[in-house]
C-alpha cells in the first residue's frame, strides 16, 4: 500500500509517497497553498492517482503536547481533506521535520546556494519516513 505524506504550511505544501511495499519515502511535489478547500482536493486528486491507501498529515505540538497553531491548522486540512476523500487520514507529529530535512542537505554536502529556498518537499519525506519506521518497529 502506498502511503501519502502532507507537510502542511502557510504557503506550500510539500508532499511525499512511498513505494509500493510501504518501505522508503520520496518526494512527490510542493502544492502552492490557495485555499484549504482547494489545497485539499488537490492533494485528495494526487492521492487518487497514487492509488494511495493512506494520508499521514503532519502535525506540530507545543511543549505540552498540544497541537501549536500551525499543528491547529494542518488539523482543520486534514478534516477538510477527510471531507473529500474516503483514504483514511492519520495525523502524525511532525516536530522538527524541516530542521531534520535542512540538516540532511547540509550533510549530504549541498552547497549554500542550492540549499536556499524551501524544505517543504523533504520534510514531506521526513514525516513519512518516520511514519515508516514506527510501523516497522510496532
Amino acid at each position: 500500500m502506498r502511503i501519502l505524506a502532507v507537510d502542511h504550511g502557510e504557503k506550500r505544501i510539500g508532499l511525499a509517497l512511498s513505494d509500493p511495499t510501504a518501505t522508503i519515502a520520496s518526494p512527490l511535489k510542493v502544492i502552492q497553498h490557495v485555499s484549504r478547500l482547494i489545497d485539499a482536493a488537490q492533494v485528495a486528486e494526487l492521492a487518487v492517482q497514487h492509488e494511495v491507501g493512506l494520508i499521514v498529515v503532519g502535525q506540530s505540538y507545543d511543549e505540552d503536547g498540544n497541537p501549536n497553531p500551525a499543528g491547529r491548522r494542518a488539523g482543520r486540512f486534514a478534516n477538510e481533506l477527510g471531507n473529500q476523500t474516503d483514504i483514511p487520514i492519520q495525523m502524525w507529529d511532525e516536530s522538527h521535520s524541516t530542521q531534520i530535512a535542512r540538516a540532511a542537505r547540509i550533510e549530504l554536502g549541498v552547497s549554500r546556494k542550492k540549499r536556499a529556498g524551501h524544505q517543504d518537499e523533504l520534510a514531506a519525506v521526513v514525516i513519512l519516513q518516520s511514519y515508516l519506521e514506527s510501523l516497522r518497529t510496532s
